[in-house]
């Protein structure tokens, strides 16, 4: 009765709980209308696609770059960079990234990238020096002429010189010869003056002829009358071709017995050049230097050739002049000796050359005096550059430091791309050969399947890896690296013109590590002994402690004052690094007269019964078994015996029996002959030329 009671109560209670029953109708009405909702919701909530901010990156970039690029601050990168591999604590605005975290701090702004073109480059502005316009005719005044002796050596040009100067330079120069290129002004006693180039004769120094030539206005060709038309001769003439200047010839030395000055103008018609006695317009003058005979007509012919060509220049205005010579003075620096072609060259001026500029504190002339200016045509030595130019470099005037600065920064940036052009050819030409190489390599295996394809180059790789050798081994190649000291900038390039044509690289390797103007330092002898070099100085010297710290060190210091000499102990040097030589000379030769065997103990040893034809046959050397013109057997000898003693030597005439290690067969009539090898030291085939 109970249980029927509470039955029923339950389904009272169930009755008036009737909305519990459509629950599931309202969810589904729900439903249907968050769905509906949701398809209507979409439509007025579409937004234009917004394009993201692309960002140029390439390797290397630092951190600062990077922020520039993508148009935030530095504080931005490092956030972007949070929980990455990337050391925050140690990042700085310079820091080189790794090309991931650019990437990664890239795309975490909500940016994307995009690499920067390798050949891609910024274009800037030119910023150079340049030569002024040519002057207005009305404005210019007369200036002296600039004449260059050019000449074989010994031929007398330094001699000349001195005749018209009245000095005696051939008494201070080492070997008596020329070597440098000397500047000076000098006055005639008609009261017109001229300025010299006295130019080196020395097959050595080319480039300083050829730098004459190109900043003279007349060059004297100095010829001698007993020696004729010579080696140097001829270049000094192409020389002169080359920059269109007229020649005068001087026949010196005359006053010898054996001169033939006609000889010399006929020679000098193979080279193109005809005097006017044999219808041409170069003029010829008799002279003697050393006894100063017939100079004054040398030198009405120079003044005649400088009204000719009505030499002019503009004195007013920016200095425009060429660098003769540099070099490093220990009181006054980098000095330069210069010939003024346009302006006047004044202290205080701002001058140019090369990547070198200079406010000048100090003008000298070629005496030494301190001079307040100079004119076209002024030989001067500038004092106050920053850094030495080179010779040859052309000197123009700027209106302040700041602009000498910029066309300096200018000349460096467009060295440094020429560079770049150049390591980037080297690299393609690279990258093209392993190519090339890589397409070779693979063509054989064409026709196989790639799982045999990849099997042989495993096996190919793993053979040539194994037998690749270790990039710290040390080179048997013989070499001699190099530190090349000199005086002034001219002789410096004439040496690396010298050993620019060592051609000799198979037999001994040659490098040149370090060259530069100045006496010897210790940071020189420090870098020659590194590199297990030698030190070689041209009319420069080394103090007491340098050369103490080069004998301490092992570093051989040459130092000298003539041209030739430097190179002979050069090429010593050169021959002293190659192996030597095993030549063979024979000492004796013995014929087989017969052949017999001989018992030593249990063994039969066969003897060679020879006579000794010239020489002797020495035991302690090495023989040789001839049969013919072939050698079959060469070799020690166990016995030599006379008769039946034994004998260290055989002369010629004497009968003797021969016996060897090992199996020889004899025969009458074979030669025995005995030899020494003996090492002789090899001699380079580099030959400078002269």
């Amino acid at each position: 009765m109970s249980v029927m009671s509470s039955m029923m109560r339950a389904a009272v209670l169930l009755r008036s709980s009737a909305p519990l029953l459509t629950w599931p109708q309202s969810r589904r009405l729900a439903s249907k209308q968050v769905k509906g909702q949701r398809k209507e919701q979409k439509k007025p909530n579409l937004k234009p696609k917004v394009d993201k901010q692309e960002v140029e990156i390439r390797q290397g970039m630092t951190a600062a770059a990077l922020a520039a690029a993508m148009n935030r601050d530095f504080d931005h990168v490092v956030e972007a960079l949070l929980n990455t591999p990337a050391d925050l604590d140690s990042l700085q605005p310079n820091s080189v990234l790794e090309d991931s975290w650019i990437k990664e701090a890239v795309i975490r702004s909500g940016m994307k990238f995009r690499w920067a073109k390798l050949g891609e480059s910024r274009e800037r502005p030119n910023r150079d020096a340049q030569r002024r316009p040519p002057a207005d005719p009305t404005l210019l005044a007369s200036r002296p002429p600039v004449v260059t002796i050019m000449g074989h050596v010994d031929h007398g040009k330094t001699t000349l010189l001195d005749s018209l100067r009245k000095s005696q330079l051939v008494a201070t120069e080492a070997g008596g010869i020329t070597q440098h290129i000397g500047a000076f002004l000098v006055q005639l006693p008609t009261g017109e003056r001229i300025t010299f180039l006295d130019t080196p004769g020395h097959a050595a120094f080319s480039s300083m002829r050829a730098r004459g030539a190109h900043a003279t206005d007349i060059v004297v060709l100095v010829v001698a009358a007993d020696d004729g038309v010579m080696n140097q001769t001829v270049e000094s003439i192409q020389h002169a071709k080359n920059a269109k200047v007229p020649i005068i010839v001087a026949v010196n030395k005359c006053d010898k017995p054996q001169a033939d000055p006609q000889r010399v103008k006929q020679e000098l018609l193979a080279h193109g050049v005809v005097c006017e006695e044999f219808g041409g317009d170069v003029q010829a003058v008799h002279i003697s230097a050393l006894k100063g005979d017939n100079l004054q007509a040398l030198a009405e012919a120079t003044v005649a050739l400088a009204e000719v060509l009505e030499l002019k220049a503009d004195p007013d205005g920016p200095v425009e002049a060429v660098l003769i010579e540099s070099r490093t003075d220990k009181g006054k620096g980098p000095v330069t000796t210069a010939i003024v072609q346009r302006g006047t060259l004044r202290r205080g001026c701002v001058l140019v050359a090369g990547r070198c500029w200079a406010k000048v504190r100090f003008l000298f002339d070629e005496n030494g005096r301190a001079v307040p200016e100079a004119a076209p045509s002024a030989v001067v030595q500038v004092v106050g550059w920053k850094e030495l130019p080179s010779a040859g470099e052309t000197v123009l005037e700027v209106e302040s430091e700041q602009r000498a600065r910029e066309v300096v920064e200018w000349r460096s940036h467009q060295a440094e791309q020429h560079k770049l052009l150049g390591e980037q050819s080297a690299v393609q030409l690279k990258q093209q050969r392993h190519l090339e190489e890589y397409r070779r390599d693979r063509e054989p295996l064409a026709h196989l399947s790639w799982r045999q394809r990849r099997a042989a180059l495993y096996r190919a790789d793993k053979i040539r890896f194994s037998m690749r050798p270790s990039e710290r081994t040390e080179s048997d190649e013989p070499g001699l690296p190099l530190v090349i000291k000199g005086d002034v900038d001219g002789s410096v390039k004439t040496l690396l013109n010298i050993l620019d044509g060592y051609d000799a690289q198979d037999e001994c390797r040659l490098d040149v590590i370090h060259f530069g103007v100045g006496d010897v330092s210790e940071n020189d002898v420090n870098m020659a002994a590194t590199f297990g070099g030698s030190v070689y100085g041209f009319n420069v010297a080394a103090s007491r402690g340098v050369t103490q710290l080069a004998a301490r060190r092992g570093v051989a210091l040459q130092l000298h004052r003539v041209i030739y000499q430097l190179v002979e102990t050069l090429r010593h040097e050169l021959s002293s690094k190659l192996p030597p030589q095993r030549r063979c000379s024979t000492v004796g030769e013995a014929t087989v007269l017969a052949v017999f065997a001989v018992s030593v103990g249990k063994k039969e040893v066969l003897v060679a019964g020879c006579r000794v034809q010239k020489g002797q046959l020495d035991r302690r050397l090495k023989f040789r078994l001839i049969r013919g013109r072939d050698t079959v057997w060469e070799g020690s000898v166990l016995a030599l015996k006379h008769h039946k003693d034994d004998v260290a030597t055989a002369k010629a005439g004497m009968e003797c029996g021969v016996s060897v290690d090992g199996e020889v067969d004899f025969s009458a009539g074979d030669v025995i002959e005995c030899f020494e090898e003996q090492e002789v030291p090899r001699v380079t085939s580099w030959d400078p030329g002269f």
